[in-house]
């Protein structure tokens, strides 16, 4: 099947995969990072803060996300490449990391302990350099109409990792938080050395350069971007953090975390197929029905009452999550001028940690059931149709 998208040679399927080997790198860091963080900061006794840090982060990722990503479009402009951006950002997460990996396993004084909750900040914001900007750089690996095709294959490494990755805690666990975040240092360095790799310099496409610089995208543009990011994101989280539960309660033969894994496995497995039938439907509608078949799954799960049943949720959760997953890159880059493609992946990654935080508040201030989680989709699902819906408006007047 991925033959199939070599066929494609106005692609720059090299620089893809090297994108995709990132990528692969970021998301493993983050399990590691996920994983760990609550666990240190409890054996510090930061009890309190360990339930608040990935909330603070998720809010404080939604407002500097955007301020990088336009912060690389000037570094673009100027240099000519985002790759030194993206190259100080891993370097820096990997040093964070190499740095955690040292103290983790010393016996602290009590008066400096505070060094953790601020390196494991700093982490974050260092990911958060590189991770727009190199998602980003999809606008000159391949031209607009072909964009799903390529977004495909980083949704099949999301989907994989995130599957596989889903499982492994107990392996985490054996290896300990040193040897853990020393291994995610070395992936990220190893994920940057793959993207230059198969990125020279001079390999990017044509079609997106030589683009007006005087021309902009209509700021109203730009906070729809974000408002779907943000009820995006919020949703998606809705399904992987209230739904697998939900579902093991109808087949309790199954783990919590292996229904996740199937779902992002499915995902993953369907995203080459379906971005051939997403190119050609398009990304606005493609993202509307993505996003509208996650909710609907969601009222099905709660009527639902035979077993066999919740097989087929989950794949159809799967298919419908690798829609939204390959729609939304090419839905934002499709309304973004060429040359501000890190400002409207910025304000969609923005928006997405800012609905995951707010996931997560509601999760641990009042608690989410699965009907309330079905009822707060079906707002997102709003949300997402009338920003597009404004959107499309908003570009027939200016374009």
């Amino acid at each position: 099947m991925v033959n199939s998208f070599n066929t494609r040679p106005e692609i720059l399927w090299r620089q893809v995969w090297g994108l995709a080997a990132l990528l692969a790198a970021i998301i493993l860091s983050w399990m590691a990072y996920g994983f760990y963080q609550p666990i240190i900061l409890q054996e510090l006794d930061f009890v309190e803060l360990a339930g608040w840090l990935g909330i603070v982060q998720g809010l404080l990722v939604a407002i500097i996300e955007p301020l990088i990503g336009r912060l690389s479009d000037r570094l673009q402009q100027r240099l000519g490449s985002r790759l030194p951006m993206i190259s100080m950002g891993v370097v820096l997460a990997g040093l964070i990391f190499v740095t955690v990996s040292l103290l983790v396993e010393r016996n602290l004084p009590v008066g400096i302990r505070w060094i953790f909750p601020v390196l494991m900040t700093a982490w974050v914001i260092a990911t958060i350099i590189f991770r727009g900007p190199a998602i980003a750089l999809l606008t000159q690996f391949a031209p607009l109409t072909e964009l799903p095709q390529a977004n495909a294959i980083l949704v099949f490494v999301l989907g994989l990792v995130g599957a596989i990755g889903v499982m492994w805690d107990t392996l985490l666990y054996s290896m300990g938080a040193s040897i853990t975040f020393l291994m995610g240092a070395i992936a990220l360095i190893l994920g940057a050395y793959m993207l230059r790799l198969f990125t020279p310099q001079q390999s990017f496409n044509v079609l997106t350069l030589n683009q007006d610089p005087s021309a902009k995208t209509p700021t109203v543009l730009l906070i729809l971007i974000f408002v779907i990011g943000l009820a995006t994101g919020f949703e998606v989280n809705l399904l992987l953090s209230i739904f697998p539960q939900e579902l093991q309660t109808q087949l309790p033969g199954l783990k919590v975390d292996f229904i996740t894994a199937e779902i992002l496995l499915v995902s993953a497995i369907a995203s080459i197929p379906v971005s051939e039938w997403t190119t050609e439907l398009g990304a606005n509608k493609s993202m509307l029905l993505g996003v509208g078949t996650m909710t609907g799954l969601m009222g099905l799960t709660l009527l639902n009452d035979h077993n066999i049943i919740v097989v087929g949720l989950i794949l159809a959760f799967g298919v419908s999550l690798s829609i939204v997953l390959i729609s939304i890159i090419p839905l934002v880059l499709s309304k973004i001028h060429p040359l501000q493609a890190g400002l409207g992946t910025g304000l969609y990654f923005g928006g997405s940690a800012g609905g995951t935080a707010m996931v997560s508040l509601l999760m641990k201030q009042i608690g989410i059931s699965s009907v309330g989680a079905f009822l707060l989709a079906e707002v997102a699902f709003l949300i997402v149709f009338l920003c597009i819906f404004l959107s499309k408006k908003i570009q027939l007047l200016n374009y």
